[in-house]
């Protein structure tokens, strides 16, 4: 999921009507979407040089492991057990007792085994985590850039969950997929790695 140095996530030049946001390239365009009709940034280069763990993650990479329920760091199946997938989240602004029934997440799950590891390599893990057993993870939409409807004021919205019920959902270039984690078993919480 981690882009490397020699990548970089790019928008193309884009165009704004009253059907949506649509790179100006109709090849791209077209190359982009998913099923759903959600436009998708584009990466360019190669996976070479250094993992660039503080940047987001590569779209492309992101959506995959969404789709598939695959491992945020290796691509293998995500860890399962009775109590469900194996989720391990940055705590950023949540106290630990915080409920995490019903969060949006855009991080996938993790495998067995780099469940065990990640917490140490992972800049934002590193920080404090929680490992997390979800039995349910709907998706739900997508995150990204919302782009106003022409006449419209404002300016381009970064960061912005889009889900796909709503009518802003062609207006979204998407950076990440998002599922809702819910059926939630909280297994423990890491403190910060220096």
């Amino acid at each position: 999921m981690t882009p490397w140095t020699g990548e970089s996530t790019v928008i193309p030049p884009v165009t704004v009507t009253a059907a949506g946001v649509a790179y100006v390239d109709p090849v791209q365009d077209a190359l982009a979407r998913d099923l759903d009709g959600a436009l998708w940034a584009l990466c360019e280069g190669t996976a070479d040089g250094k993992p660039e763990y503080a940047n987001p993650l590569h779209p492309d990479r992101q959506r995959e492991a969404m789709d598939g329920f695959l491992c945020a760091c290796c691509k293998r199946p995500a860890g399962r057990n009775q109590h469900g997938m194996l989720w391990i989240l940055p705590l950023l602004n949540r106290a630990a007792d915080t409920r995490w029934e019903a969060i949006p997440c855009g991080i996938p799950p993790m495998c067995e085994n780099c469940g065990e590891i990640a917490p140490r390599y992972c800049p934002r893990l590193r920080e404090g985590h929680v490992t997390l057993r979800v039995k349910e993870a709907e998706l739900i939409g997508v995150r990204g850039t919302l782009y106003p409807r022409p006449g419209a004021p404002g300016i381009p919205q970064p960061d912005t969950l889009v889900r796909y019920d709503s009518p802003d959902l062609p207006f979204v270039v998407a950076h990440e997929a998002v599922r809702e984690l819910r059926e939630i078993t909280v297994v423990g919480f890491g403190a910060a790695i220096p």
